[in-house]
């Protein structure tokens, strides 16, 4: 996009990437409506960028990007993180703190969505429901008919897994040693 694009364009490019899009987003985001919203602010965020006359090179790259970006602020005002099991609360320097911690906490955000999006599809949306959504075991067996125990079993592999698998990165910011 080097000019600013017709509403024709705009909508092309709102066609062409919305199933992506939206494919992406529901991954990591349980609830429909909360997709939803994300979807439309990152839509929001192409018009508003060709409003202001901002050059958009690779339209869906940049949208993906944008929507990342949109789901790490949502996990953020939706509910501090309390991943007491994996260890890595104290990885997550304040929201608000200086840009080194805001980098450090990025980071650690990309390698969690890439983690948690290396999981079988059962343990992510148990974890991301009970962890990150706040919802209870024996809400979530309700509404799925799975029973407590094996969701409890589903987490408690999601959470070794994120464990060994967030490892590396945490001993990197930590200064540990192996």
């Amino acid at each position: 996009m080097e000019d600013v694009l017709s509403n024709d364009s705009l909508s092309e490019i709102f066609r062409r990437e919305q199933g992506r899009l939206r494919s992406f987003v529901r991954r990591r985001v349980a609830d429909e409506g909360d997709v939803e919203d994300i979807l439309q602010d990152v839509f929001f965020a192409l018009v508003e960028a060709n409003w202001l006359t901002r050059p958009v090179e690779q339209a869906g790259a940049w949208l993906f990007r944008v929507a990342r970006n949109r789901i790490v602020d949502f996990f953020r005002k939706k509910r501090p993180m309390q991943f007491e099991d994996t260890g890595i609360e104290d990885l997550l320097p304040s929201a608000d703190a200086g840009p080194e911690e805001k980098y450090l906490r990025n980071l650690l955000w990309e390698e969690l969505e890439q983690a948690l999006a290396e999981l079988p599809e059962e343990q992510r949306s148990t974890f991301i429901a009970h962890e990150i959504d706040g919802r209870s075991f024996k809400e979530l067996a309700a509404e799925t008919g799975v029973s407590v125990n094996t969701l409890v079993s589903r987490k408690r592999y999601a959470v070794l897994y994120l464990r060994e698998r967030l490892k590396e990165i945490k001993e990197d910011i930590m200064g540990e040693t192996k």
